[in-house]
Parts: structure tokens; C-alpha cells; sequence
């Protein structure tokens, strides 16, 4: 396993500034979020990484003659995991996503049997692979051009006590499937072991809200964060939660649509509660005003939405 340390200038007017960011390479990946996981590495709360992932299905599809007949037994390769000295159960670790770089200059989109929204459907014709070559900011698909927008499908922490495969997502995160989880963002994840555990990896170079054939286009990236950790947080997290330029997000999943939204919810008015002064009914009642309910896959094991409400409506529920 190689991992290294390397230095990136950064000239301001006459002055230089140095950052340090740790590098950490593919090189060690999981394929299943663990309570009992070994660190792969242990950084300092505000230490910047550069985390290079592989593309969903370990580089295997690489031609449209590449053909996926049902979904690896090992899938989503997450790198890490990476420890967060000091972060302790009870605790929310936070990872802002600076900036998600593609390793490849294509990407691939696939239908597999038995995988998929319109998996029942006759006229899906499964296995099919589509091949995206990507140049300068936009992929093409047949002959359609679509905008590059990179996003991360699978991030999480350890689990308090059950093992989850990264092809699900849960409570600790996992396969998410969000689209909100890009550059820009910051995603908050209760830790629920020490060191909280983080991993990453499944990375799209565009997909809509949904994922609804079962796959985005899957590429290798660079990812720089930045971790951190909140000690004693002012509410304690059960689920993740994204802060987008615009919006603060619960985000939680299922084995139904209808079971997620009303874990996304109960969320979020506890979120209300704590930075508004409601009680739960008026928080709820709030949300029903200012919320919005947003789908983000529904081909994975368990289904994944978020609720959405404007900055301007929720304070930082996480600080006091």
C-alpha cells in the first residue's frame, strides 16, 4: 500500500501558501462497512486528504463488449477506511468535498439483469454497457453530449453493530447514491466507533437524482476533503445530514419510499427543534412548510431520500 505525503503551492499576490495534503491511495479498499474495521490510516482533525478511488466495479468494463450478467459479489470499492483521531462514539465527523477529479478519460453506464427500476419491464434488454468518452468538461452518450458534474456514490462510516456490504446504504451512509454529495458539499455522519472509520469510493461522473437503471457513469477519481469531528454536538446525529452553498439535507433510507421519507423528516424537525426553539409538532408542521422532499436512488437494497430545507429557514443545528 502506498501512501505519501505532498505539498501543493498556492501563490496569493507576492505570498506563497503551503498546504500539506496526505495522499491515500486505492490501494487498500473494503468492500463492506464494518463496526470492527482497521484503520488504514489515522489523520488529525482538519488534515486535508487527496483519496483516490476506483470506478464501482473495479475496472473490469472497460468496452461496450463488456458485460455485466448480475451485480459482483464485491462491488463499490470504498478506500480506506481512514481514522479521525479523537473522534469518539457520540460524535458527528464531518468531510468537506473540495474538489472530485476524474482518473479516466471514460466512464461506464450499465444494465444489468434483475438490477434496476424497469428491471421487469420486457423490452429492458439486460446486459447492455455503455461506453462515455469524456473530453474537456462533457461526456457524450451515443451521440448526446451531457455535462460532466462529479459526485461521490459511496461514502460512509463504521456501523455500530451491524455489517452493512458497500452496495447498501444505512444509517452510517454507505452506498448513498446522492447527488448532492459533490464538490462543494460537507457530509455529517454520527460516528458510532472510534475514529469514525470513513471510506469512499464509487464515484459518477453525472447522475440524476434517482439512479433509476442502477448505475451512474462509473469512473475512478481524485477526491480532496477535509475531515473533521464535532465533539458534544448541540443535537446528536442518528442518520448523515449534507450542507449544500443553499440547503441543509437529512438523509436517510429504507426499505420503502414511505418509511425513508419519514425517517428523512423525523430528522429533520429534530434538527428544527434544536436551532428554531419548536417543539417537535411545530417543527413538523415548519417542515411541512419549508421542507422539501427529494428522491436520491431507488434501485439499491434500501431506498435513499433526503429533506431538504433552505439555509435561510434552519441555523447551524450542529454548533450552540
Amino acid at each position: 500500500m502506498m501512501e505519501y505525503i505532498y505539498e501543493r503551492i498556492y501563490s496569493i499576490g507576492r505570498n506563497s501558501v503551503t498546504m500539506t495534503r496526505t495522499t491515500v491511495t486505492d490501494d487498500h479498499v473494503i468492500y463492506e462497512f464494518a463496526p470492527d474495521m482497521d484503520a488504514v490510516r489515522t489523520v488529525q482533525p482538519g488534515d486535508s486528504l487527496e483519496v483516490h478511488t476506483r470506478d464501482s466495479l473495479d475496472g473490469d468494463v472497460q468496452t461496450e463488449a463488456d458485460l455485466v450478467s448480475e451485480v459482483p459479489e464485491e462491488v463499490n470499492a470504498a478506500t480506506g477506511p481512514i481514522a479521525v483521531a479523537g473522534a469518539t462514539p457520540g460524535d458527528v465527523l464531518a468531510v468537506t468535498i473540495e474538489d472530485i477529479r476524474l482518473r479516466e478519460d471514460r466512464g461506464r453506464v450499465l444494465v444489468m439483469p434483475g438490477f434496476g427500476l424497469q428491471q421487469g419491464d420486457e423490452r429492458t434488454d439486460a446486459p447492455r454497457t455503455r461506453i462515455t468518452e469524456i473530453e474537456d468538461g462533457s461526456l457524450r452518450f451515443n451521440d448526446r453530449e451531457i455535462e460532466v458534474d462529479p459526485l461521490i456514490g459511496t461514502i460512509g462510516v463504521a456501523p455500530a453493530e451491524t455489517s452493512y456490504s458497500t452496495l447498501v446504504p444505512h444509517d452510517h451512509g454507505g452506498n448513498l447514491d446522492t447527488s448532492d454529495v459533490s464538490a462543494g458539499a460537507t457530509v455529517y455522519f454520527p460516528v458510532f466507533q472510534p475514529g469514525g472509520l470513513l471510506a469512499m469510493g464509487d464515484s459518477k461522473a453525472a447522475m440524476a437524482d434517482g439512479e433509476v437503471c442502477g448505475t451512474g457513469v462509473e469512473i475512478g477519481t481524485e477526491i480532496d476533503v477535509t475531515v473533521d469531528h464535532v465533539p458534544d454536538p448541540a443535537v446528536s446525529l442518528d442518520r448523515p445530514v449534507v450542507e449544500t452553498e443553499t440547503a441543509w439535507k437529512t438523509i436517510a433510507s429504507a426499505e420503502t419510499i414511505e418509511e425513508a421519507c419519514e425517517a428523512a423528516n423525523r430528522d429533520l424537525c429534530r434538527l428544527l427543534e434544536r436551532a428554531e426553539g419548536f417543539d417537535f409538532t411545530d417543527a413538523y408542521m415548519f417542515s411541512s412548510l419549508v421542507g422539501d422532499l427529494e428522491v436520491s436512488q431507488v434501485v439499491d437494497p434500501l431506498l435513499t431520500v433526503r429533506n431538504a430545507v433552505p439555509k435561510e429557514r434552519l441555523n447551524n443545528p450542529l454548533v450552540e
